[in-house]
């Protein structure tokens, strides 16, 4: 209280008393320009990768609102120690560290922090260099240390964990980078396994979360998984053991089991990945080996999600600073399905230490929900259907191929035949489907399907409409009751041709759903679609590669081409990852004049000294990749040179990104669970859908799973031009410019009022 006091004697700037929280950015930024108050930033003592993107997002929104940014080093110790541990940092302290691991602001844990004489030592500190407004990144323990703060110090915390266990927000800063470095161990190890028939016990970070035990299981289709949300029922050892050697009588080469660090049973007691070698071993005589991760997964290059999520982030807490008062309470900035949320601090720590505290007295099933269809989905053994339907199932993919699609296909099998249902593999798209390659599909024919890219039941971009009724002939053939249509812009028009054809074509009267996939994420009615993290992943490593081909070679600029069609999604998402100075996209029509603002940008009389520009393929008839680089190269003669690269096809291939994996996994099996429910709501009325909400597009809106029926979706598409009228992305188009050094008017549409924090239940997954 006495240190708030004097805080308050020494802040150098009141912001005006009748300052409303919800007034217009543009006059926020005017004020603070003119008051110029000072910031500080700190990290966690074990930062995630990511972590710099945010730290890169805080300073750069900070100096372009006018305030002075301090990095204070090695955490909160460096806040108690003071001196050379709080420095000023300017646009360049910041600049090429997208592509860096750890923190260059430096993380340590500190005992002083947890005492009043410590916390007495980092606020005086803070009060000599007139710092008003804190921002810390860090896990449920660094944040913890921010819950008692006095009014007078602005606080917004951003999570940094690759556990992904704080509650209130859906991914945490670092998660998705360790799943990356998850599965490629695990693609590694599967080839190994396969060639001597081996079992690998793998052990994952997670002391108190589950979180990437289990979507790892999810993205590498593992045989058993242990989490500590989730203790395994009484004869586990028994029931383990059964299910890897029926997998060994299908033939099955490998087993892959997965265990969280903080693993143990109904007892509170561990179960070690050693302990579960010793058991196969001596159970089934199979030769077992352990492979513990540990720091690896905290290591390497942040992945395009975490770097683009923490640039969200950065920019975010900047705005709440600059939103707050003294009388704001301590927040935290949190994603909720695909949108930023504030959300009180003080709760989101407290629920956090209340499902620890709930685990520790083996309240599992009242207090810890796990997402739904992961048991389902997650292990690869036969799962004998609990029912039978009496219902053809036909799943196909449609248009070009994209990363992630056979984890679809293989969750919709499973879920399907789990549901009672007969599933029907349609090869080579609906060419294929009038044809009649129509073939049955079991559980263990999509086994191992997951970690492969491209499309293994084959896919073409050719649309039903002139052979409507060679599909509805094999329709009534195989009896098919219910369509999957995995795939892009082409599956939603067919589907917008299905759905013309049914009063022609009693057969077509099915429930019909869209699971989007498609690298340009252009699919009207989803804000993201399977294979999009995938090549955003691809342009992001290429640009990373490119940029350092130029860290002996000063003065270049890099022209970069990348997919997408007329959707500008890849070029202004993968220039937000990597750092790019501009993105040319044909929803933002550009002429000479921004080209000229671009190459004059002052950007090469730094000490930096290189510049990478992306520009979308269908960006411009005229203002080709040639005709940019060309302008660059003779506008830049003596000044800088120029290189060109068209990334091509390359975004298309590749194995898929966990999250590809994870979301085609989770979308494809909510998916069945909607035609499931049609089916048994017909069951014995009539098998005859006509009504516009049973042919729907299945995707992530704002912070939900909808199912949008294509007759709604049809007034949001721009056809011409094969994307959604409106596009969620474009409102970052201003956080890429701003982090680049150019002026942009950067809009706060939302309300931005702090929101209780939700507990979600068992039937209420998130939509990531």
């Amino acid at each position: 209280r006495e240190l708030a006091g004097m805080h308050q004697a020494r802040r150098p700037h009141e912001e005006p008393s009748g300052w409303a929280r919800g007034s217009p950015l543009s006059q926020r930024v005017q004020w603070q320009r003119q008051n110029c108050p000072a910031w500080s930033l700190t990290a966690v003592p074990v930062p995630p990768a990511g972590m710099n993107a945010a730290v890169r997002a805080v300073v750069r929104m900070g100096i372009y609102v006018g305030a002075k940014v301090y990095f204070i080093y090695e955490g909160y110790q460096g806040m108690v120690d003071g001196g050379k541990n709080i420095v000023e940092a300017n646009w360049e302290s910041v600049s090429s560290i997208l592509q860096v691991g750890g923190t260059i602001i430096g993380s340590a844990r500190c005992k002083a922090f947890r005492t009043r004489e410590g916390r007495l030592k980092a606020a005086h500190n803070l009060v000599q260099r007139g710092i008003t407004n804190l921002c810390v990144i860090g896990g449920d323990g660094s944040l913890t240390g921010q819950v008692e703060q006095h009014a007078h110090l602005n606080v917004v915390g951003m999570v940094g964990s690759i556990d992904n266990d704080f509650c209130g927000t859906d991914m945490t800063i670092g998660t998705d980078s360790a799943l990356h470095r998850i599965i490629e161990v695990v693609d590694a190890i599967m080839t190994t396994a396969q060639s001597h028939q081996r079992t690998f016990v793998l052990e994952v970070m997670g002391r108190h979360c589950g979180y990437l035990a289990l979507v790892s299981a999810l993205a590498c289709g593992a045989d058993w998984v242990f989490l500590p949300e989730s203790p395994p029922e009484e004869g586990w050892q028994e029931n383990m053991c059964i299910k890897l050697s029926e997998n060994r009588a299908r033939k099955k080469r490998l087993n892959i089991i997965i265990v969280a660090e903080g693993a143990i049973d109904t007892q509170n007691k561990p179960i070690t990945s050693e302990q579960i070698k010793e058991l196969v071993v001596k159970q089934l005589g199979y030769d077992t080996r352990v492979t513990i991760l540990g720091h690896v997964q905290r290591g390497g290059t942040p992945s395009a999600f975490d770097r683009i999520l923490a640039s969200r982030m950065g920019v975010e807490a900047v705005v709440a600073l600059l939103q707050a008062t003294p009388e704001t309470p301590a927040c935290v900035v949190s994603l909720s399905g695909n949108q930023a949320v504030r959300l009180p601090l003080v709760e989101c720590v407290h629920m956090t230490q209340e499902v620890q505290k709930a685990m520790d007295e083996r309240r599992f099933k009242d207090d810890v929900h796990l997402p739904c269809a992961c048991g389902m989905c997650g292990a690869d053994t036969a799962c004998p259907p609990t029912l039978q339907s009496n219902c053809n199932v036909a799943v196909i993919n449609v248009g070009a191929p994209a990363a992630g699609m056979n984890a679809a296909v293989r969750s919709a099998v499973r879920v399907g035949i789990a549901d009672g249902h007969k599933m029907l593999a349609i090869y080579d798209g609906f060419e294929g489907f009038a044809k009649g390659q129509i073939k049955e599909i079991g559980w263990g024919d999509v086994g191992g399907w997951t970690g492969q890219g491209g499309s293994i039941l084959g896919t073409k971009r050719t649309l039903p409409g002139k052979s409507l009724e060679d599909i509805a002939t094999q329709m009534r053939k195989h009896s098919i009751n219910a369509l999957l249509i995995i795939g892009g812009f082409e599956a939603y028009l067919g589907l917008l041709e299905l759905s013309a054809a049914r009063e022609k074509y009693e057969e077509l009267c099915v429930p019909m759903v869209q699971v989007p996939a498609t690298v340009s994420n252009n699919v009207p009615g989803s804000d993201f679609s399977i294979g999009a993290d995938t090549a955003l992943n691809t342009i992001t490593d290429t640009c990373d590669r490119i940029k350092q081909s130029a860290s002996g070679t000063k003065r270049r600029v890099f022209i970069i081409e990348t997919m997408g069609g007329y959707c500008g999604y890849l070029a202004n998402m993968g220039g937000l990852a990597a750092g790019a100075d501009a993105a040319y996209i044909f929803e933002e029509p550009f002429d000479i004049r921004d080209l000229q603002v671009c190459r004059r940008h002052g950007k090469m009389k730094t000490t930096i000294q290189r510049g990478l520009v992306l520009r979308n393929e269908s960006c411009s008839e005229n203002y080709t990749t040639d005709f940019i680089y060309q302008l660059y190269s003779e506008e830049g003669k003596g000044v800088f040179d120029c290189r060109k690269n068209v990334l091509g096809h390359m975004q298309q291939g590749g194995a898929p990104s966990p999250f590809d994996r994870n979301f085609g996994t989770k979308i494809s099996a909510r998916a069945m669970q909607w035609i499931s429910t049609k089916l048994k709501e017909a069951s014995g009325k009539g098998r005859r859908f006509m009504s516009d909400d049973s042919i729907c597009v299945l995707g992530i809106s704002k912070r939900n799973l909808l199912f949008r029926p294509v007759a709604q979706l049809r007034k949001e598409t721009d056809f011409e031009h094969r994307i959604p009228k409106e596009q969620w992305w474009l409102k970052l188009r201003p956080l890429m410019k701003i982090l680049a050094k150019y002026e942009a008017s950067y809009e706060v549409s939302d309300s931005h009022q702090l929101e209780p924090v939700h507990h979600r239940g068992h039937e209420e997954p998130a939509a990531i």
